[in-house]
């Protein structure tokens, strides 16, 4: 057996350039706070343990020239000396740990005859001959954690700097330091430098479009840079403009022998085929982050086996976490997958992944959005509607309502591209049940702009098929979008118009009504209040011919936009008396059907009993009204609507001398307010 190193009788000097540093970059730009993080680390003069820092981070981050960098502004501190080694992690045959020790002991000053044969006698001697020198050491391009480890000092004053594109999650005891993108300032700080401050100051605009088309990646913008050097005749527009074309981006981030692209393959090869597969399916996804389970949907894999492997792709630098749930992809590296996703895979294996994932996907909004319908959720209460899951995800009973909003909400850009992906497919019949099921779930969410494109959809596929009722019924959601959600008032009118002579050709009352009721919504915000209340009139009239719940819901709103016309034009003494029956009918809902729709609707009614008191100066009457909104809101989770009858309430309190109550509810009122997260609305109020 060989024993340990002998103890070297003196430090030997460093061989003359060898392992020295590659020169500096003089336009390194940002990374301050890292940059301070080292030099507090290098300090330390007697540190209790050996200094050893893993900069890790995805392909084109800068790690090495942040490293380069870090080494020559810690050289002051460091005499004895300053190395680098290319370990050469990405290539075919990385650096053995072995022929690493080697090169590093004969820059260190060991003869060949005395550099031992074996990988951990030149472990020992290494160690041995650091331990009381002060220099740093760069370990560049590291392929894993048996590689690195040998390389580390036992004790003393030195400082390793290890740059990985992977995590190496095995290598304990080490200070991590994971480097991101640049921010815009940032980024457009490294443009100046390399470009010419003059020119990039001089287009602020392009230049900002410039950085956001590299991705805020150091090397994409040094690319970038470089090729405006070479090009001064040309604007930054010009470079902007070649770049927003996306199937040639990752060829003109190429200049010389930098290259965005073979910096992600290094990567991707590396990778083992269910990787890659799951890597090059993610670039399927449509939203800015992604879940396992729609990864999983697009690869075809189960959702517990696509985690494990995205958590695999983030180790190794490709896939970045957006939340502790979700997965993002930088635009760069997508972009990338997706090149691979057109060589690697046959066009019909890729639309097979398209149309499997979508189908998932709209059956799981049309799931979950109807779990918003009240006569649906009564049905499924009593075991007869669907069950959550799929074949990517496993099965169980109704999921929660705000786990369904919650799904339907994080998810909305996935299944809204799978919408579109089924009307082009002409899948008209499933573009119209899903957007069927979703228009319980629309009234939660007002300030989507989307309904627009949703119930868009359904009346072209309705008309596509010739299906007359299903576009009546669609018209009209689409109507209620343009009143509601986007406040085009004269356009929803004209909609609420088609809809209205769509339903009376059909001799569909309860359509006609939600036609008139949305035509009096639009007028009331017109300001043609007379004409708005002969509407609801009417639609309440027709409400009254038709018995389901939906016609009943139907006479609730009628009664309370009539009410809202009559305050809104001056006549609140009447609008209380509407407002009551109002509430009537909402609290008779309630007990029939308690549902989180029917304490909205009571919630949502009291509010403006609220604040038709509220308009007589009848302050303890409205803060009477404001109270019983909040019992409803609390029973249905305390949604966004809420914060509004707080304040309103608090208004009541001031009136009534009562400031210091008043005060505890605003506070609460700006608390919610200032709630990160998906907010909810409330019901269609016309």
């Amino acid at each position: 057996m060989t024993g340990p190193p002998a103890e070297p009788e003196a430090a030997a000097p460093l061989a003359p350039g060898a392992l020295a540093l590659p020169r500096d970059i003089a336009d390194f730009t940002a990374r301050e706070d890292a940059l301070a993080l080292l030099a507090d680390l290098a300090g330390d003069a007697q540190p209790a343990h050996p200094r050893v820092v893993l900069i890790s981070g995805q392909p084109g981050l800068g790690k090495t020239a942040f490293a380069l960098h870090a080494a020559h502004t810690l050289a002051p501190l460091f005499p004895d000396g300053q190395l680098s080694l290319d370990l050469g992690g990405m290539s075919a045959t990385p650096l053995s740990a072995r022929d690493a020790l080697g090169q590093v002991l004969r820059a260190l000053g060991v003869a060949d005859r005395a550099v031992p044969a074996g990988t951990e006698e030149r472990a020992g001697l290494y160690r041995a001959l650091v331990r009381e020198r002060r220099l740093v050491l760069v370990l560049d391009n590291a392929a894993d954690e048996a590689q690195v480890r040998p390389l580390l000092p036992g004790s003393g004053p030195a400082v390793t700097l290890v740059t990985s594109r992977n995590v190496l999650p095995g290598l304990e005891s080490v200070h991590r330091l994971r480097l991101d993108a640049l921010s815009p300032g940032e980024a457009a700080d490294l443009l100046a430098r390399i470009a010419g401050r003059e020119r990039i100051e001089a287009a602020p605009d392009a230049t900002a479009e410039l950085a956001r088309l590299c991705g805020y990646l150091p090397l994409a913008l040094r690319i970038a840079g470089q090729r405006l050097v070479a090009r001064p005749q040309q604007p930054v527009s010009h470079l902007v403009r070649q770049l927003a074309a996306e199937e040639h981006r990752l060829d003109l981030l190429a200049t010389g022998d930098l290259a965005v692209r073979p910096a992600f393959a290094l990567s991707y090869r590396r990778l083992p085929a269910e990787s890659q597969l799951v890597l090059r399916r993610c670039a399927l996804t449509a939203g800015h982050d992604f879940t396992a389970a729609v990864a999983a949907a697009y690869a075809g894999l189960s959702a517990a086996r696509t985690e494990l492997v995205l958590e695999q792709l983030i180790d190794a630098g490709l896939v970045q976490l957006a939340t502790p749930e979700r997965y993002r992809l930088h635009d760069l590296v997508r972009l990338y997958a997706g090149e691979r996703l057109g060589v690697d895979e046959e066009p019909g294996a890729v639309a097979d992944a398209r149309t499997r994932a979508g189908g998932w996907l709209l059956d799981r909004a049309a799931e979950f959005g109807l779990r918003f319908d009240p006569d649906h959720a009564q049905a499924t209460a009593a075991g007869a509607g669907p069950h959550s899951g799929g074949p990517w995800e496993g099965s169980g009973p109704p999921v929660p309502l705000t786990e369904a909003a919650r799904w339907l909400e994080e998810e909305h850009t996935e299944w809204l591209a799978a919408l579109y992906q089924a009307f082009a497919a002409g899948r008209h019949r499933e573009v119209i049940a899903t957007a069927e099921a979703m228009h319980w779930f629309s009234d939660r969410l007002l300030s989507w702009d989307l309904w627009t494109e949703v119930f868009q959809l359904s009346v072209d596929s309705a008309r596509a098929c010739g299906d007359r009722q299903a576009e009546v019924v669609h018209v009209n959601y689409l109507a209620w979008t343009y009143v509601t959600c986007l406040h085009r008032y004269q356009r929803g009118t004209e909609l609420a118009g088609e809809g209205l002579e769509l339903a009376r050709r059909l001799g569909d009352r309860e359509q006609e009504g939600w036609a008139l009721s949305y035509l009096a919504a639009g007028l009331r915000h017109l300001h043609r209040h007379r004409e708005a209340i002969d509407a609801y009139g009417r639609a309440g009239e027709a409400f009254g011919t038709v018995t389901s719940r939906s016609a009943r819901i139907g006479r609730l709103v009628t009664l309370r936009g009539a009410a809202n016309c009559l305050r809104d034009s001056g006549r609140a003494e009447e609008a209380v008396d509407y407002r009551r029956r109002a509430l009537a009918g909402a609290l008779e809902l309630v007990e029939r059907w308690s549902s989180p729709l029917m304490h909205l609707m009571a919630a949502m009614t009291a509010h403006e009993l609220g604040l038709d008191r509220a308009a007589l100066k009848r302050w303890p009457a409205a803060e009477k009204a404001y109270r019983q909104a909040l019992t409803h809101y609390e029973a249905i989770g305390r949604p966004d609507s809420m914060t509004k009858t707080l304040t309103e309430l608090g208004t009541a309190l001031i009136e009534q001398g009562r400031a210091d109550e008043a005060r505890e509810l605003l506070t609460e009122a700006l608390t919610d307010l200032s709630t990160d997260g998906p907010r909810q609305s409330h019901r269609r109020t016309g």
